[in-house]
Formats: C-alpha cells, structure tokens, sequence
C-alpha cells in the first residue's frame, strides 16, 4: 500500500504539483532595491552614558524605604 500523504504517480506531469523553490517564491514580490537604509545608523557620534534611573525615581525609592522603616519603627 502507498504511503496515505504521498503524491499519486499519475501526477507528476500536472503542472499545479509543481511548486516554486523558497527563493523564487519570496523573490517573486520584493523589489530589486530590497534592502532599506537604516533609520537609526551605527556609529557616529555617541551618547553620553547616563544613569538609567531618573532623581525622580530614585526619591520615590528612599520615600518608599522610608515609610518602610517609619512603620517598623513606629509599630513594632
């Protein structure tokens, strides 16, 4: 008995099992120019290094703390 998911001999010929290879299938839609310019280019000048928290955040963490530490001090 044949294999249940293989393709019957009879339609070998058929030209709708013939069936392009990836790279004709995904070049038949992309432009000839197909690779765009970066939007964020390499190199150049760089950014200076900052912290990446803010003062903001960094005093709403000591607030939190705090409050923390008034707690346990206040209610043992």
């Amino acid at each position: 008995m044949a294999r249940p998911h293989s393709i019957d001999p009879r339609a070998f010929n058929d030209p709708r099992n013939h069936y392009p290879t990836d790279e004709e299938f995904y070049a038949s839609d992309r432009p000839v120019q197909h690779e765009l310019p970066e939007d964020r280019p390499r190199g150049g000048a760089s950014d200076p290094i900052r912290h990446p928290w803010s003062w903001g955040m960094i005093a709403f963490v000591v607030f939190a703390c705090l409050i923390v530490l008034m707690g346990i001090a206040l209610f043992p």
